[in-house]
């Protein structure tokens, strides 16, 4: 796979997870900053490193699932493992900008 073809994929796969939202925040996991690091292979292996905006959020295992499936299934990702990673601890400053507006942080 060239860089231009993973540039493309990795494009989507970002568009792809800001379709997934936290059930109780009106923002996308992406913009929240809560995707720390992804990590798309040659052969379409991806690994994404995720946190949560708290350890014991009820909804994580629903959030890990949504991702994982919709990651998937952008074309070009051939298999998807999504970490769960409490280090660094989210804050709000790496939120993108539209996320704080939206959650009254500007």
């Amino acid at each position: 796979m060239d860089n231009e073809t993973k540039l493309k994929i990795e494009e989507r796969i970002v568009e792809m997870l800001k379709t997934v939202y936290d059930p109780e925040i009106p923002v996308n996991v992406y913009d929240l900053g809560l995707i720390y690091r992804i990590d798309l292979q040659d052969d379409g292996a991806l690994t994404l490193d995720m946190t949560l905006t708290a350890p014991n959020c009820p909804a994580a295992d629903f959030i890990m699932e949504d991702i994982r499936q919709k990651v998937e299934s952008v074309e070009g990702v051939t298999s998807a493992q999504v970490n769960l990673v409490f280090e660094p601890e989210w804050d709000k400053d790496m939120m993108t900008e539209e996320a704080k507006l939206e959650l009254g942080f500007l």
